[in-house]
């Protein structure tokens, strides 16, 4: 059974996400598997960009000229 988006790191969401493209681009996927595909392909999606989110918010932060700013849990929309 395939891993929940959110329990994969970025890199296995990419990898993932090509495969899904690949399979849907070739055609051969029934409708069905092919709604399912792409739904899963949605939250891939969507997981990767909080992730880079979250990646940009640590940077903005560690950027910053204040040398007391700490790293905090950034929650993103719909957490």
């Amino acid at each position: 059974m395939a891993k929940k988006p959110e329990n994969l790191t970025f890199e296995e969401s990419l990898c993932e996400l090509e495969r899904i493209v690949s399979d849907l681009e070739q055609g051969d996927v029934s409708l069905d598997d092919a709604l399912k595909q792409f739904e899963r392909g949605i939250k891939l999606v969507r997981n990767s960009q909080g992730k880079l989110e979250q990646a940009q918010q640590k940077v903005t932060i560690l950027l910053q000229e204040d040398e007391n700013a700490s790293l905090a849990t950034y929650a993103t929309e719909g957490e």
